[in-house]
């Protein structure tokens, strides 16, 4: 069975026209990686001491949606949407604001993700499960936080490292094998999946500015001055991307949303776990 699902989200990746830029056969995402965790996994319950108490549990979410006496969450289908390399060239080259390609893939790539995650729901309802989007779950819920600033009750960053699909960055980013310049999409199910084995047991270990000869090149990327050897200030990353970018350049572009990406592009870990100080 994973490998049924596995071969239905690269299916749906490559056939998809939601996956493609306006008028153009070229893709926003190559091919996906993939990667499932036991909903009952330990970790979840420990990202509540390392996020907030807020963060909730798949257990918690799944009853949420379906009611506490619906059955147990058993898997988080996790997946990895990798930028493609046009686009990633494209955004190389900026200093401030996201290039035309960049934006397109953050708003209507986004947009494919959604459908991808509904899809995913529905190939998994037909085979009799119970399925769970939890970005769309009623217990979804994004707001500012003292300790940690802009905060959600999921995270998907999170559960793509429960499901051992790569560690976090300085950037609050994530390195995958195919690199940080990505995005990660999941799923609960009642379907109970082989866990994938998370090789990499420290959290930041993809990252070089915590081991092998240090970077901090995201710090310089940053156009407004939200990463420092510290990490990211959520709130300024905040303002940026999604108040002057989209002011600036988003009616130019013809999106709502252009999000940033130079932190991901014309870094060490753009497009790979960068094994040297070296882009």
């Amino acid at each position: 069975m994973e490998k049924r699902i596995v071969n239905e989200i690269r299916r749906l990746v490559a056939e998809s026209p939601d996956n493609r830029f306006p008028n153009s056969d070229k893709h926003y995402f190559d091919t996906p990686l993939v990667g499932y965790s036991q909903a009952a996994d330990p970790i979840f319950t420990e990202f509540k001491t390392h996020i907030g108490s807020f963060h909730l549990t798949p257990q918690e979410i799944f009853a949420s949606t379906f009611g506490v006496d619906k059955g147990q969450a058993a898997s988080v289908i996790c997946w990895i949407l990798p930028i493609t390399e046009d686009t990633r060239k494209s955004n190389r080259e900026k200093s401030f604001f996201p290039s035309w390609e960049w934006a397109q893939t953050r708003s209507n790539g986004a947009k494919f993700n959604v459908s991808l995650s509904l899809h995913l729901v529905c190939y998994l309802e037909q085979l009799g499960y119970r399925a769970v989007v939890p970005l769309l779950s009623p217990a979804m819920q994004v707001f500012k936080n003292a300790q940690v600033g802009v905060a959600s009750t999921w995270s998907e960053r999170h559960a793509a490292y429960a499901a051992g699909l790569g560690t976090f960055s300085l950037n609050c980013g994530f390195i995958t094998e195919r690199g940080i310049a990505v995005r990660c999409g999941s799923i609960i199910t009642n379907l109970v999946l082989a866990p994938t084995i998370r090789f990499n047991m420290n959290p930041w270990g993809n990252c070089l500015h915590y081991g092998r000869g240090g970077c901090d090149i995201c710090i310089q990327r940053c156009p407004a001055g939200a990463i420092s050897s510290k990490g990211l200030d959520k709130m300024e990353c905040y303002k940026h991307v999604y108040g002057d970018a989209p002011r600036t350049v988003g009616t130019i572009y013809g999106v709502k949303e252009t999000g940033c990406g130079l932190c991901q592009t014309n870094v060490p870990c753009e497009y790979r776990v960068p094994a040297t100080f070296s882009p």
